[in-house]
């Protein structure tokens, strides 16, 4: 770790917060074709597990063709402990410490869950005014709301997560995958650490 990784985790670690318990990574798969890509991927989900006990990492996708290549490399990413690899086709909860959605947006997840919900509703297993938040997050693909949402690239908004998400801290950074480091990480971290939550109060 160089000198500037030390300063920033030291100041991570005498903060009163805990850091983290779900990072969720935003990244496209553009990012995935540079060189090195997928190995800063699996340092990432080590920078990520070390403060936290869950890593989701969402790429976005223009071309659904490269779905099917994508899953089969990110299903074998080197990472320490279990991973579930999901889709847009998929509907199976992901039960595991990291979690990877390709192409699959979080409109789409939303809308299969409120179909399941409607089918249930109208074969009379569950009634319309019984429905709770809890109902819509057991049919979500991703279950789990991340409490720091990091978005490489860009300042902008993705399809992903977005019942997850709406209390989760967002943080902005414009290095480009391709660039980065666990230094971008830690300030990451440290801004989550450096800020109140709210949980939309």
């Amino acid at each position: 770790m160089g000198l500037y990784e030390r300063y920033l985790a030291a100041r991570i670690g005498r903060h009163e917060c805990d850091g983290p318990d779900h990072v969720a990574l935003v990244i496209t798969e553009r990012d995935l074709l540079e060189q090195g890509a997928y190995e800063t991927l699996s340092a990432f989900v080590e920078w990520a597990l070390r403060p936290a006990e869950r890593a989701t990492i969402y790429v976005s996708v223009l071309d659904e063709e490269a779905i099917p290549t994508l899953r089969r490399e990110l299903a074998a990413l080197e990472v320490p402990v279990d991973l579930a690899v999901r889709g847009p086709d998929d509907r199976q909860p992901a039960d595991a410490p990291v979690q990877i959605g390709i192409g699959l947006g979080g409109k789409h997840e939303f809308t299969n869950a409120v179909t399941t919900l409607a089918t249930a509703v109208d074969a009379g297993e569950l009634a319309a005014d019984e429905i709770e938040d809890r109902h819509v997050e057991s049919h979500l693909v991703f279950p789990s709301e991340p409490d720091l949402v990091i978005k490489t690239g860009a300042e902008r908004l993705s399809d992903f997560m977005i019942w997850q998400s709406v209390y989760s801290e967002l943080y902005f950074t414009d290095v480009n995958w391709r660039d980065f480091r666990k230094r971008d990480f830690l300030r990451a971290v440290l801004e989550y650490c450096n800020r109140s939550r709210r949980y939309g109060r």
